[in-house]
């Protein structure tokens, strides 16, 4: 329910640049096919950001910011603040800063692609046509998506249960997950499969609005209230009538509304802004957060009141390490989808490309794994592709994945398997060797059964086991 732009009206484009003959000669460049917002440090494109009554479609990011223009930092902290305020923006990083980390770590994050400065101007028009055409299909099918989530692991198998098992509930959800993850598309199923499916659902960001904001955009606000009140207007509450609130990054919500929420929840009862009669709600709210709100309560930060009124029901989506063979359900979900958007026919990966797939730890999820499947599927086209042409798309700076199996070679970017564990010991200070051994070995084990269709001969062959070693390793894995 929450509106879109409407097509009468450019695409809405926010540059992120401290040079400003940059900002400006992107802006002169790209002004006729967009509305343009330049901004030059991070704090700037926050506020900026609060203030526009919608967020923009796209983003060019500078890794280089003020106060830190000489390290990628500050950009890095705006991708992540970009994708907290509007999940579905498609941010490009267009910096200086040229290399293969940053470029990764980037993409990590959520950034649709890295392209250095200069750029040809058209280039860059055609790259962002592309990302605006995917964002539309993409929300389009957000719907179908939350009825059925991609997967069937353990872990989603039981996400996907949950769902059905507390839609139709009226009390409420806290969706608990890492960013990336999905919870957005959790709590849209919640909607989906509920009763309450055919009346409205409004979605609010809590981080992505100044405090200030927060309460009249939630409970409205009366005429002549505060400066620009210039006339009556309902909030969420009151527009989500009998239907679905969902209050994402509620960790972020101001101490002194949290009150405010608890009585709404409690008996259903708020004002608007500059009014005194109470008006009643019938709205079914789902929050969600990446946050430890326990934590947060022992802090101070967060009400251990509104907590437990809020976890009535708790959900949590599992990050994409924890989801196992599911990864190759969502590359061939995302690489069927982003091909019939383009156009074209969907990339492969050969045996050894597809077994790095399932051993990376994806640290930025599922959007981290979508927006790898969009550059793939850009790049090569119907092509079969090897562990060198995946690699580069991988932040193997940041996965968490253990150490890559000899099979990989002994160099992956010009990095030997001893300088990758030894990145990977000073990262986990509770490593055990025993456990990470038994974990790679269970998973390896895992994936040949599923490519073997349960064939425990062919699983066998896969892996270049004897067929009585791997019932042997099967069986201590159930020990």
């Amino acid at each position: 329910m929450n509106p879109q732009t409407s097509p009468d009206k450019k695409p809405v484009l926010l540059i992120v640049d401290d040079d400003p003959l940059i900002t400006d000669t992107l802006a002169f460049a790209l002004g006729t096919d967009y509305e343009i917002h330049a901004c030059e440090s991070r704090r700037h494109a926050i506020d900026l950001m609060r203030q526009l009554p919608e967020a923009p479609q796209l983003a060019l990011v500078d890794l280089g910011l003020p106060p830190r223009p000489h390290t990628p930092e500050e950009g890095f902290a705006l991708i992540a603040d970009l994708l907290a305020h509007s999940p579905s923006m498609k941010i490009f990083v267009l910096s200086g800063q040229n290399d293969a980390v940053n470029a990764r770590h980037a993409r990590t994050l959520g950034a649709a692609e890295f392209i250095a400065k200069p750029c040809d101007p058209e280039t860059l028009k055609r790259a962002l046509s592309k990302a605006l055409a995917f964002r539309a299909a993409e929300l389009l099918d957000a719907v179908p998506a939350a009825e059925g989530m991609v997967g069937s692991s353990p872990a989603i198998a039981r996400l996907k249960n949950q769902v059905s098992q507390y839609a139709d509930s009226p009390f409420p959800v806290l969706i608990e997950g890492e960013s990336g993850s999905g919870k957005e598309l959790v709590a849209l199923g919640l909607h989906r499969q509920s009763s309450r499916a055919p009346r409205p659902y409004f979605a609010l960001n809590c981080a992505a609005i100044a405090p200030t904001l927060v309460e009249p955009t939630l409970f409205g606000y009366a005429k002549g209230a505060f400066t620009g009140a210039t006339a009556n207007k309902a909030g969420y509450f009151e527009d989500a009538q009998d239907g679905t609130l969902f209050l994402d990054e509620i960790g972020e919500l101001p101490l002194e509304l949290q009150a405010k929420l608890l009585r709404v929840l409690e008996n259903g009862e708020y004002q608007r802004v500059g009014e005194t009669q109470l008006r009643h709600s019938r709205a079914r709210v789902i929050t969600a957060t990446n946050r430890d709100l326990r934590q947060e309560v022992r802090k101070g930060t967060f009400r251990a009141d509104l907590y437990h009124r809020l976890s009535v029901f708790t959900l949590a989506v599992p990050p994409l390490r924890d989801m196992g063979y599911d990864k190759r359900l969502l590359l061939d979900h995302f690489r069927a989808f982003y091909a019939e958007q383009a156009g074209v026919q969907p990339f492969d990966l050969d045996e050894k490309a597809m077994a790095r797939w399932l051993g990376y730890a994806f640290p930025g999820n599922v959007r981290e794994l979508r927006n790898i499947v969009i550059r793939l599927t850009t790049k090569h086209a119907g092509q079969r592709l090897s562990v060198a042409e995946l690699e580069p798309e991988l932040d193997l700076s940041q996965d968490d994945g253990g150490v890559p199996s000899v099979q990989y070679g002994l160099a992956l970017e010009g990095q030997s398997v001893v300088e990758q564990a030894i990145r990977h010991l000073e990262r986990d200070k509770q490593f055990n060797l025993d456990d990470m051994l038994r974990a790679w070995e269970k998973g390896y084990i895992e994936a040949a059964l599923r490519l073997a269709k349960g064939n425990v001969s062919q699983a066998a062959k896969i892996l270049g086991v004897n067929r009585t070693t791997l019932y042997s390793r099967m069986g201590a894995d159930d020990k």
